[in-house]
């Protein structure tokens, strides 16, 4: 097989040592987060792995980067702060090596509380971080079936059309969403006399730019959303939207008020010498390390591209914006997993098969990475002869495992949420209780997630469970 380098796909010599036997490795299929993340704890636990990616021969409609782990959506991993779900996720991905959250933290960029990224250099690091690990070996070539032997299929939402109908075959049906894109703006073409730094509930300047509403402009935009021109979508095809990243104009289109307490809520946000709020606020929020571009924070869209310059110029500081990217809509493939796999992520008739990210019915950047990392510990474990523990009950890890073994007729990817959890103590004393107590009480799953975690992290670090 001929290796391949992650900046044109040519051919590169990386010190992976010798061609790996077709019997004796574990085949990932592809590269992103959730791939690179399992093929990276299989070699950790002495596995080989053959790691599958069809860039650069052929690149998805959102894709555009030959590197591993492209970030498409987003530069951020959201909410770093262990009373958020996702920043509990965070913290229990980086206590099990995550290769993923390694690069996410050496990579950031100013976000307020929240992990963001150079989604350049992250995505670099990544690849030259797996590309140079002798145990696994790169074969950059789309996949038309699959591979006998131990599979882990991490192909995520933007699965290939032919790639797809080898998983309908044993699958059936797959679901669809679609899934939508933030455009992203140069710096140096906005105005800066016009915006103002700031990040929500926080002192000083802050790491966004915010672009203030009045109540008649915020209104003018809202009206400007709903009869924008949007790209039709294909006949045959419903616009089955995740909730947790609609279209702007999606959400402008439920009342004229849903985005003042959605992605442009003021709350949180004063210009520096000002006492009140403005009625709503535009977040932009930093792309990369020297703050050249920056991305309109939830303005993901399906509008044509006339539109979205039209429009979006209008808003205050943005005058003169210049795009280097512009928002779009895409579909994303995920399986009916609660009908489809195990606690192990396997695919219930067809042993040795394994599904990880957001094919599995996840949504999010972290939320993939983990379904990776826990793919890797199961199959790793497997090939040692032995059965990996699962994580205990209390974490998030575990509360994304109970979600793909939920109902199977309402079946949508989730972001990991605190409603997944097991609750406290029922006799939890009043102040818990409540809106009140929201923060208090996630805090303190927070503590009894990460206490639980050490005893499955020493068994799956220690070789307790396998050798690792």
């Amino acid at each position: 097989m001929e290796r391949r380098s992650p900046e044109s796909g040519a051919p590169a010599c990386y010190p992976a040592g010798p061609m790996i036997d077709e019997t004796e490795c574990v085949h990932v299929i592809g590269a992103g987060l959730a791939g690179c993340e399992a093929a990276w704890q299989l070699a950790r636990r002495g596995v080989a792995v053959r790691l599958y990616e069809m860039k650069p021969a052929r690149y998805s409609p959102a894709h555009s980067n030959a590197d591993f782990a492209e970030l498409v959506c987003s530069n951020s991993l959201r909410s770093d702060q262990p009373h958020h779900a996702v920043g509990l996720l965070h913290e229990e991905l980086r206590r099990l090596d995550s290769l993923i959250l390694r690069a996410a933290d050496l990579h950031r960029v100013p976000a307020g509380r929240a992990l963001a990224v150079d989604r350049v250099a992250f995505s670099r690091y990544v690849t030259e971080t797996v590309a140079s690990e002798p145990r696994i070996e790169l074969v950059r070539e789309e996949v038309t079936q699959i591979p006998q032997g131990l599979v882990v299929v991490a192909t995520g939402p933007l699965t290939s059309d032919t790639f797809a109908q080898v998983l309908a075959a044993i699958c059936g049906d797959s679901l669809y969403f679609y899934d939508s894109i933030s455009p992203t703006v140069y710096r140096d073409s906005l105005d800066m006399d016009v915006l103002f730094r700031a990040s929500r509930w926080e002192d000083g300047e802050g790491d966004y730019l915010n672009s203030p509403l009045s109540r008649e402009g915020y209104y003018a935009f809202v009206r400007d959303l709903v009869c924008a021109e949007k790209i039709p979508l294909p006949d045959f095809e419903k616009p089955l939207y995740f909730e947790g990243c609609l279209p702007i104009e999606v959400m402008a289109e439920r009342g004229p008020d849903t985005l003042a307490f959605g992605p442009l809520k003021p709350v949180g946000l004063r210009p520096r010498g000002t006492c009140a709020p403005p009625f709503a606020v535009v977040q932009l929020r930093q792309e990369d390390v020297s703050g050249t571009l920056f991305n309109l924070v939830g303005f993901q869209t399906r509008m044509k591209i006339g539109e979205q310059k039209r429009i979006f110029r209008k808003l205050p500081g943005l005058s003169e914006a210049v795009f280097s990217r512009f928002g779009s809509v895409h579909r994303n493939t995920f399986i009916r997993s609660p009908e489809l796999l195990d606690s192990h992520l396997q695919h219930r008739a067809r042993s040795g098969l394994y599904f990880a990210g957001q094919i599995a019915g996840v949504e999010g950047y972290v939320e993939s990475t983990a379904l990776g990392l826990l793919a890797g510990i199961h199959v790793g474990a497997r090939v040692h002869g032995q059965v990996a523990p699962l994580p205990p009950p209390t974490t998030a890890l575990a509360s994304l495992l109970r979600h793909l073994q939920g109902g199977l007729g309402s079946f949508q990817p989730t972001n990991v949420t605190f409603g997944l959890f097991p609750p406290l103590d029922v006799a939890a004393p009043r102040r818990l209780r409540g809106r009140r107590g929201r923060q208090e009480r996630h805090a303190q799953l927070s503590e009894r997630a990460l206490r639980d975690l050490e005893s499955y992290r020493a068994a799956v670090r220690s070789g307790a469970t396998f050798p690792g």
